[in-house]
């Protein structure tokens, strides 16, 4: 099952070094807004890049990238840390670390563009869950139309995971819904494109 993490600290590293980077930065990035201010403050987060409209122009480019590594507060930090650890590796390996890298900021992004397409009102966006629901959506591509790819049990831990996400992305009123299901559509499309090019085998 691909998704038993049982590297140590050291070959977890070694192994996906993009993963490690990509949750660093976010931890990284936690530390500082506490200590400038608050995760949870909103003039805090729009200092450090979160995506927001309050009815003036359309954001800054850079802030459709600058929220994919942003949280507020330790619980949500830890959601997002703990699916990112867990379940993006394989997908790491599978592309490799380029492919990979290039993947998880445009899912980011395109969840990000799709936030601010479909919100008339103002808001305020932060967090990797589009990114993260891009991991999920090209896992569910590899696993209807290259099932070769994965074990039976992990597309079935898969499926049932992207199902209990899409749920609690409906039910829960402190969820993106843009921003999921952005990141979701293009996690697929994009996995179809890269895997035109063959995908590395599991070691």
């Amino acid at each position: 099952m691909l998704f038993l993490r049982k590297e140590s600290f050291r070959e977890y590293v070694r192994r996906y070094p993009v993963t490690t980077l990509l949750l660093a930065i976010q931890i990284a990035l936690y530390i500082a807004t506490e200590v400038y201010g608050s995760s949870k403050d909103e003039l805090t987060l729009e200092h450090f890049g979160a995506l927001f409209r309050d009815g003036g122009s359309a954001p800054e480019w850079w802030r459709y990238i600058a929220p994919i590594f942003l949280h507020s507060g330790i619980e949500h930090l830890l959601f997002n840390s703990f699916a990112l650890l867990v379940f993006a590796p394989p997908l790491e390996r599978l592309f490799g670390p380029l492919r990979y890298a290039a993947f998880y900021l445009l899912t980011g992004i395109i969840g990000n563009i799709a936030t601010d397409l479909f919100h008339s009102e103002p808001y305020m966006a932060i967090g990797a869950s589009g990114a993260i629901f891009g991991v999920y959506g090209a896992y569910i591509y590899i696993g209807l139309f290259k099932p070769e790819v994965l074990d039976i049990q992990s597309r079935k831990t898969m499926y049932t995971i992207v199902i209990i996400g899409i749920v609690f992305t409906f039910i829960s009123r402190q969820v993106n819904v843009s921003a999921h299901l952005g990141g979701f559509v293009a996690g697929v499309a994009l996995a179809a494109v890269m895997s035109l090019l063959p995908l590395r085998r599991f070691d």
